[in-house]
């Protein structure tokens, strides 16, 4: 029984994705699976050079220019693009966050022009009957800051890359861990309130992170897995052996791999300061 104790106090860390890695999963897991998370779209971001792209894989698809050389006539007649493919500026950042909140844009502001923003611009200009472009000229301009507001800074440069989602109503008063598998985001917030947030990533199919409502068990700085010999700094224990901790395989590898039960957090100057924050006794909340 002590040695069972021991194994659990300290028991996931990262793992392929689709890796069976069966035999470490914590005791006590459900039956019910969820299957690793598939690598989501993180940014709008410069093509990477051939040697770079070929050898570090990327959590997201590059853009590539799209074709509407920044300059260029937008479709209408004398009409001039005020930004097109290519460009990177904080007005792009704007644009960016702009057809974000108009759900046109469906990932963190970069302000590099590419191929998805081009399209996202498209997309905009369909609705509101413009030329299809998919650059920005005065008009296309002028249409969209009649149509949104000017974003916040969190906006601008947004905490997460993943967007989040509304917090789950048992996360809604004191001090709570708020873990959503949808957006896999980490939301602490106090009294309702979003304090911070960042990315998080689960175990696979045969080891899941379990959902429901826990407390943090205890916080161990710099601890290490004795059943999968790997570091797991920063931990905050929830549930037996799972934890929230710092994954240098989440922070270089992104969704293509997965926990053996853990939350893994990619940010470790964020996970700091919370880990910080966080007090023995919070709650926490997994959830769909």
């Amino acid at each position: 029984m002590a040695a069972a104790s021991v194994a659990l106090a300290a028991g996931c860390t990262a793992q392929a994705a689709g890796s069976g890695g069966g035999t470490g999963s914590p005791t006590g897991a459900p039956a019910t699976s969820a299957s690793a998370p598939t690598d989501a779209p993180t940014e709008d971001g410069k093509p990477p050079s051939p040697s770079d792209s070929a050898a570090t894989p990327t959590d997201a698809p590059t853009e590539t220019p799209s074709g509407t050389p920044s300059g260029t006539p937008s479709g209408s007649a004398g009409a001039k693009a005020l930004m097109g493919d290519g460009d990177e500026n904080e007005q792009v950042r704007e644009l960016q966050a702009r057809l974000r909140q108009l759900k046109h844009f469906d990932r963190a502001p970069t302000g590099f022009y590419g191929t998805m923003t081009a399209g996202s611009v498209k997309e905009f200009q369909q609705k509101q009957g413009l030329p299809l472009t998919g650059s920005v000229d005065e008009e296309t301009w002028q249409r969209l800051l009649g149509a949104s507001r000017k974003p916040t800074a969190d906006e601008l440069k947004p905490s997460t890359t993943n967007e989040l989602d509304t917090p789950d109503a048992r996360c809604m008063t004191g001090r709570v861990l708020c873990i959503s598998k949808e957006s896999r985001t980490l939301a602490w917030m106090i009294d309702g309130k979003v304090v911070s947030s960042m990315d998080v990533r689960f175990g696979s199919e045969n080891t899941p992170t379990r959902e429901g409502i826990f407390t943090v068990e205890r916080k161990v700085r710099q601890d290490w897995s004795r059943l999968y010999h790997t570091p797991m700094p920063l931990s905050m224990y929830f549930s037996r052996g799972q934890a929230v901790h710092y994954s240098s395989d989440f922070a270089a590898r992104g969704y293509n791999g997965a926990s053996h039960g853990c939350v893994n957090v990619r940010d470790r100057a964020k996970l700091t300061t919370l880990f910080d924050q966080v007090k023995v006794g919070d709650k926490v909340v997994v959830h769909w």
